[in-house]
């Protein structure tokens, strides 16, 4: 192999080792680039995790909370109801005696 042979061929092996040099720069880049937008994506998707957690926590709490307004809804319907039929029966009382009263006392 002639000295120009071989300065030829160690330029050639020379331009690939630095657009290699170069092509391992750039990927190295894009790597990092995606590394950081991976990370991103990372802490986003713990966030919306962290947050649905409180909003499940939340739904929970106002589930268990409407269940309770139902039962003291009903417990305050159970009691209302039981007061109109006292009353209704003291009003029946009230006017079977006012009956009776207009009955010994007839008006002249």
């Amino acid at each position: 192999m002639s000295d120009f042979e071989a300065t030829n061929r160690l330029d050639r092996i020379e331009v690939l080792a630095i657009r290699n040099t170069e092509a391992i720069a750039a990927l190295t880049t894009k790597i990092d680039n995606l590394t950081d937008n991976v990370n991103d994506l990372t802490n986003n998707v713990d966030r919306v995790l962290s947050r649905s957690a409180v909003l499940d926590d939340v739904l929970l709490e106002l589930r268990d909370s409407q269940e309770q307004q139902q039962r003291n809804f009903e417990e305050h319907q159970r009691h209302f109801d039981e007061h109109q039929r006292t009353t209704n029966a003291a009003l029946n009382s009230l006017e079977a005696i006012l009956l009776q009263l207009i009955r010994i006392f007839p008006q002249s």
